[in-house]
């Protein structure tokens, strides 16, 4: 079974274009002989890429598909993506997952997105993220 991930947006471009960057997606499905794909291709009508749409570039990991709609985002997300720069590696020291997390973050900000805040336990540490239209997200 074939899926994607669909996320109501303002502006699907922009959303698309931050999202792209921070998965490491691209805006054209990679070459496959999969019926995903030819679907896709077909839907390009010739042009080069989608500007609403991205890709894992393996082919392994489900498209995002950002829909356009008319209304605001209102309420907390029901749904969303938690980020692990860190690999969720617990063999490495806490201070230094601190550390890669941080790093992300200011990544993330430098790209568009916002702090909402930041969690710290003994043993757990993570930030919450809002995208440039306000999606709630983490990085831990």
């Amino acid at each position: 079974m074939f899926w994607q991930l669909t996320i109501d947006a303002n502006d699907p471009a922009r959303l698309a274009a931050f999202w792209g960057q921070v998965l490491g997606y691209q805006a054209a499905p990679p070459a496959s002989d999969t019926t995903w794909w030819a679907h896709y291709r077909g839907r390009l009508g010739g042009e080069e890429s989608f500007d609403d749409r991205i890709f894992d570039p393996a082919g392994l990991k489900p498209p995002l598909w950002f829909q356009e709609v008319p209304e605001e985002k209102a309420g907390k997300n029901r749904l969303h993506l938690d980020l692990y720069p860190t690999e969720r590696d617990d063999s490495l020291p806490f201070e230094r997952r601190v550390e890669i997390v941080e790093a992300k973050v200011a990544e993330l900000v430098g790209l568009g997105a916002g702090v909402r805040q930041r969690e710290r336990g003994d043993s757990y540490y993570f930030v919450v993220m809002r995208d440039p239209e306000g999606n709630e997200f983490c990085v831990s």
